[in-house]
């Protein structure tokens, strides 16, 4: 695993390329294992973690771990997965937006693999998905 002292190698590059965005609620289980896998991408990033009102340890946790390319905003109270997202794209610098699911769900290690899909196919939107209707990898 990367440490997450890694975000802090980014600390002097300009606008990023990728910013992932990703929506926590009660997260402190993964929260620090997500966020190294985001970590251990070798794409120019920052990542926006929006802390939804967490009950647990979420936000204490999070507070340790700002830096320049790691943005942490915290709402005061649950206003929903939505509104979350919403915060952190009016703080997202990047050329190219990814939502990132604290859960563990999706792979970090599939950035590049969405970032190609955008570049080669002059897309505007990629959708990710394990399996879509019978089709397994990228909708582009």
């Amino acid at each position: 695993m990367v440490p997450l002292g890694a975000f802090k190698d980014f600390e002097k590059m300009s606008a990023p390329l990728l910013s992932v965005i990703v929506p926590v609620y009660n997260e402190a289980g993964t929260i620090r294992l997500i966020l190294e896998k985001i970590a251990s991408i070798n794409i120019d990033k920052e990542v926006v973690v929006v802390d939804d009102g967490s009950t647990d340890q979420t936000a204490s946790i999070l507070r340790g771990l700002a830096n320049q390319r790691l943005k942490v905003i915290h709402h005061t109270s649950n206003r929903g997965k939505g509104a979350a997202f919403l915060t952190g794209l009016s703080q997202a610098e990047g050329e190219f937006v990814i939502i990132q699911d604290a859960d563990l769900e999706y792979d970090p290690g599939d950035y590049l693999k969405l970032l190609t899909a955008i570049r080669e196919q002059h897309a505007y939107l990629v959708l990710g998905a394990g399996v879509t209707r019978g089709y397994h990898g990228l909708l582009v």
